[in-house]
């Protein structure tokens, strides 16, 4: 590099500044225009695959509710999360506190209402026992193996 004036210019000779500052933007815009390269990892992270909709069977709260609503009577909520929730605690299946399971049974309640299978009248529940009982609790029977040919 030289000393002068064109400091900074490469090949020893001095150059006026204004020319190595726009030899200096040539470059940069060039630069600017090239088409950037995608960064790409090499070794690919691993991302678990859902499908959008899994078809789950209806769990226990479902189950209970669906039980106490089948009989002809009608309940109002807190009745009837009473009543559900005594038979969740004899199953000794009501976890994650009274509370949390008051949200879960409103929430599966309000399914139900919406599916068609509770009536709902101002803060009256009434379960229609037909509806009810296509309810599926139970896990469908897998298929039989195929035998295999030779």
């Amino acid at each position: 590099f030289s000393e002068g004036r064109g400091r900074g210019y490469v090949g020893g000779q001095d150059a006026p500044r204004g020319r190595v500052i726009a030899s200096q933007l040539a470059e940069d815009e060039n630069f600017l225009r090239e088409k950037p390269q995608p960064c790409y990892s090499l070794c690919p992270m691993a991302i678990q695959k859902r499908t959008a909709f899994s078809r789950r069977l209806p769990d226990l709260v479902t189950e209970e509710l669906a039980a106490v609503l089948s009989s002809r009577s009608s309940f109002e909520f807190k009745d009837l999360f009473d009543k559900v929730y005594e038979r969740l605690k004899a199953r000794n299946a009501a976890s994650g506190g009274e509370e949390m399971l008051r949200l879960r049974a409103y929430e599966k309640l309000q399914n139900l209402v919406s599916r068609g299978m509770v009536k709902k009248d101002v803060k009256k529940y009434k379960g229609i026992p037909k509806q009810l009982a296509t309810l599926q609790t139970t896990p469908p029977p897998l298929p039989a193996p195929q035998p295999v040919e030779a």
